[in-house]
């Protein structure tokens, strides 16, 4: 059975291929470098990351995709809508492909939305 009692977002990275372990830590690298103030959690056994008593953004790994999480509110699914189009996207989730490049620089706007939303 696979671990499912992380303590640390380490340990949850480790459980993973280092194709994908490279990834994760880019997706940890940008939230880190947007809200260098946010604080490293496991929730649901997955890696987020809280500002203050709220929470930022989720990440997690899957056997063909990466998604981010978080309830997406209805101005934050306006405002990505022509990034999000083509993509799988719930109201609390958005995949990226393991067979697609990912796409750093839309993941980096995504947690910037996401800090202002936190910190309005």
């Amino acid at each position: 059975m696979a671990k499912t009692d992380y303590q640390n977002i380490d340990e949850y990275h480790a459980t993973f291929p280092a194709d994908v372990q490279e990834r994760l830590q880019a997706i940890r690298d940008i939230i880190l470098q947007v809200a260098p103030e946010s604080t490293e959690v496991i929730s649901y056994q997955i890696p987020a990351f809280k500002l203050g008593k709220k929470f930022l953004i989720y990440y997690a790994a899957f056997a063909k995709h990466l998604t981010l999480s978080s309830p997406w509110s209805a101005a934050f699914l306006q405002h990505f809508a022509p990034q999000l189009q083509g993509m799988k996207v719930s109201k609390s989730v958005i995949q990226f492909p393991l067979d697609q490049p990912l796409p750093l620089d839309f993941i980096r706007d995504i947690v910037a939305f996401r800090k202002d939303e936190c910190m309005g």
